[in-house]
């Protein structure tokens, strides 16, 4: 039997990001699974790499009941992030880049060492160097913002651009702190970091073990995206973006009308 058609599927994504242009749900017409779609994810991410982009993260996606029930999945996922997708805190993202973004407020790690073949998975966690309120942005290639599991796999899980505020040391109570997500000033969604998986540190541990699966390993210096707080909103023009982490300050964006 022949399986699904990896790079053409990643073509067609990466194309489909390249001009802000929406796509059909590709897993049903082409019986595309889970670890298929992890393949498409790697070409996808190869294909931008070949033009000189630099893998500088992972992300995980889905880490909250929030997020799960808004976009109709129910499995934790990963995917990558590239210094091109990185925007400066403060900084500006053109709206016209992206089909349907989303923003969303989240917590990021900064990786201070490289995890030992063998270590614990649950040991981990003391590699982390600091921690950081962060926004990402999401937007799927996929048509009215709607897929399946193996179609937002495939498609990096929809990463699109992320911001990063001020790194600081990890404070006591990371499992409970609160998060606000602003939009021109204005509260748009409310959550806790009890959110992500109960707490942030264990989307780490659910990070490095998924990735681990696939041949990917952490690497020192990379961020790590550990997913959203509250409910991802959508990214109007002109739009100011802040997200407020208690204890660890904020991180923002703006929106070009």
């Amino acid at each position: 039997m022949i399986g699904p058609d990896v790079a053409g599927i990643a073509e067609k994504l990466g194309a489909a990001a390249d001009t802000a242009t929406a796509v059909p749900q590709l897993a049903a017409e082409t019986g595309l699974d889970v670890d298929a779609a992890y393949a498409v994810q790697t070409a996808l991410i190869q294909r931008r790499v070949d033009r000189g982009e630099r893998v500088v993260g992972l992300k995980m996606g889905l880490t909250s009941r929030a997020k799960m029930a808004q976009v109709g999945v129910d499995e934790v996922i990963w995917g990558r992030l590239t210094d091109v997708m990185r925007v400066p805190d403060g900084g500006t993202v053109d709206v016209g880049d992206f089909i349907h973004p989303r923003v969303e407020p989240e917590v990021a790690f900064l990786l201070d060492r490289l995890p030992d073949p063998g270590e614990p998975v649950g040991a981990f966690t003391d590699a982390v160097r600091a921690v950081a309120p962060a926004i990402e942005l999401i937007d799927s290639r996929f048509a009215d913002f709607t897929f399946s599991l193996p179609d937002v796999i495939a498609d990096n899980t929809s990463a699109a651009a992320f911001v990063v505020g001020p790194w600081s040391p990890v404070p006591d109570g990371l499992d409970n702190l609160g998060v606000l997500l602003e939009i021109d000033g204005r509260v748009a969604q409310t959550g806790s970091t009890a959110a992500i998986l109960g707490d942030p540190r264990r989307a780490l541990d659910e990070g490095i073990r998924l990735a681990g699966r696939h041949g990917v390993r952490l690497r020192q210096g990379w961020v790590f995206l550990a997913g959203a707080a509250t409910a991802a909103v959508p990214l109007r023009p002109g739009a100011h973006v802040r997200a407020v982490v208690e204890k660890l300050g904020t991180a923002s964006l703006r929106a070009s009308s």
